[in-house]
């Protein structure tokens, strides 16, 4: 079956970056535990969708999305100092370390801990893997139209469409 949108669509990939001039695999989905979502729903990156429409169940896939189709280019002002007065009653957080934030609309987004000062921590909120180009490898395992339910929901409930919530 051919993937259109509101068709779910169950795929392996390796997903490769490149590390000082050699590409690294930096995740999988496997055909045990597929990467399964409804297509054409925003779920997934636009330009990835867009690689993957012409597609059909067994056709296998290769393609390289730039930074700015991906996460975005590196942006240097996504830095933020914290006050340390907002972990007053927690330990503060280490440098590496992912913090879940919230901005006044109340929208939700990571940062990543980069230095912790005498007082204030400062956060990178771009994404990971902003900035680098991403390599896809893959095969399409299962395409099938989308149960109402599904839709009705916005996302895939799993391969077979029975997932519980």
């Amino acid at each position: 079956m051919k993937i259109n949108p509101q068709h779910v669509v169950s795929l392996t990939y390796d997903l490769y970056v490149d590390q000082d001039g050699t590409e690294v695999l930096q995740e999988s989905a496997t055909e045990e535990q597929p990467l399964t979502f409804l297509f054409g729903a925003g779920q997934m990156l636009p330009k990835f969708e867009e690689n993957l429409s012409a597609l059909s169940t067994g056709d296998a896939y290769e393609f390289r999305l730039a930074a700015e189709d991906a996460y975005g280019v590196y942006d240097e002002e996504a830095v933020a100092n914290l006050p340390k007065e907002m972990f007053n009653g927690t330990d503060v957080p280490e440098i590496g370390s992912i913090l879940p934030l919230q901005d006044n609309n109340g929208n939700r987004f990571q940062g990543q801990v980069v230095s912790v000062a005498e007082d204030s921590i400062i956060v990178d909120l771009n994404h990971p893997m902003a900035g680098q180009e991403l390599h896809f490898k893959g095969n399409i395992l299962n395409v099938r139209p989308a149960t109402p339910e599904e839709l009705s929901h916005g996302h895939s409930h799993g391969e077979d469409g029975h997932h519980a919530h």
